[in-house]
């Protein structure tokens, strides 16, 4: 992991003056609650220890230069009066898109230097792209004295990658990197984003939440995801209701009756894993975090036979940490690819992460990697 005081060097360097501050966004895990942040749902993130950093000094040229510490030597220099959505491609599309949003919401803020530096990994399923967001939101929000709050900047940053990135996200990403707090999983009614932090001590149970990277890698601007929102915006539309949330589960088989064949699978994916949410949280504060496994399995066949959003890398993976003694696992994140989660006792841990190493092996997959992941803090200022 490269440091911050690593990378005040290289700011220097690359653009001849020290940056006016330090501020970092982390990536998250999502413990249950996948794919229906977008259909007005609930959610129970936690935020990772690996975050993005940006160093950031404002220039009054109205010229934004963005660099990364993964593309060394690489500046992108860009006019941001001419940004616009489509007109900027790869990582510094969401690095401008924050900057346009800025400016479109009627806020008057001009350029930077911005070097970028992370060890949240891309394309995993960890919302590295949501981090990024984050961490450049908050420090011009600093920088220039905006007075938005943490939703507020989630909000700003989902609006980024809607409008100019074109990755028709929901809003938990963003409020899960901005709000999450040390110690505890973010409950988000995504509707109206009131949220309360629920304690999640694994250290104290005696567990430990392993994040398996199976570097299958993904890229939810392909269509892939637009469709999915899509199905479940129609569906939503023939049955009368303002989101799919608004489907009580009491009322699912009559609802799915009404239903063309090609909805009613994704309809009842998102009904049942807003149950999986509530019944999570009544867990965590009745019995402790040990309780989560089944929920999690559960989750993971959803999203495998109904949602469709797994793949053979990451259905192995859950299938052999289970198999291995973790309490439960499935996969987190947009799907197609990324990471699995898995919960264990902290004895089993390297037992489960060899198991899961030698099948994929076996099966001819890349090598996963594997952290550990502890709820920690949201998006704040370093220096």
């Amino acid at each position: 992991m490269t440091t911050t005081t690593d990378t005040t060097g290289t700011f220097e360097r690359l653009y001849g003056h020290a940056p006016e501050g330090v501020w970092a966004a982390p990536g998250r895990v999502n413990l249950i609650g996948e794919h229906t942040d977008y259909n007005d749902g609930f959610v129970l993130p936690i935020a990772l220890p690996q975050s993005v950093r940006a160093q950031v000094r404002r220039r009054a040229d109205g010229v934004l230069r963005l660099s990364s510490t993964r593309v060394p030597g690489e500046v992108v220099e860009l006019d941001v009066a001419a940004l616009a959505p489509g007109g900027v491609s790869g990582w510094a599309a969401y690095p401008a898109a924050v900057v346009w949003t800025l400016r479109q919401a009627g806020h008057p803020v001009g350029g930077a230097d911005v070097l970028l530096d992370s060890d949240v990994p891309g394309g995993a399923g960890l919302s590295s792209s949501a981090a990024l967001e984050c961490a450049v939101a908050i420090a011009y929000n600093d920088l220039h004295g905006l007075g938005l709050d943490a939703p507020g900047l989630a909000l700003l940053a989902q609006r980024a990658e809607n409008e100019f990135v074109g990755v028709p996200c929901g809003i938990m990403d963003q409020m899960a990197s901005m709000t999450c707090r040390a110690g505890a999983a973010l409950h988000l009614d995504a509707r109206d984003l009131s949220a309360r932090h629920v304690p999640l001590d694994l250290a104290g149970a005696d567990l430990a939440l392993l994040v398996i990277d199976t570097r299958v890698q993904h890229d939810l601007a392909d269509g892939a995801y637009a469709a999915l929102r899509a199905g479940c915006e129609r569906a939503a539309e023939l049955l009368g209701l303002p989101a799919l949330r608004d489907l009580a589960a009491a009322d699912l088989p009559a609802a799915l009756d009404r239903l063309p064949a090609e909805l009613v699978p994704l309809v009842r994916h998102v009904v049942t894993e807003n149950g999986r949410v509530e019944q999570a949280v009544a867990e965590l504060e009745r019995r402790g975090p040990a309780a989560l496994g089944p929920i999690l399995t559960a989750g993971h066949a959803s999203l495998r036979d109904d949602y469709r959003t797994s793949c053979p890398e990451t259905d192995l993976a859950v299938a052999t940490a289970v198999a291995a003694g973790a309490l439960g696992a499935r996969m987190t994140g947009g799907g197609f690819g990324g990471s699995v989660i898995a919960l264990v006792e902290t004895a089993v841990a390297d037992t489960v992460v060899k198991a899961v190493t030698g099948a994929s092996a076996f099966a001819g997959h890349a090598e996963p990697r594997v952290y550990r992941a502890v709820p920690s803090e949201g998006a704040r200022r370093l220096s």
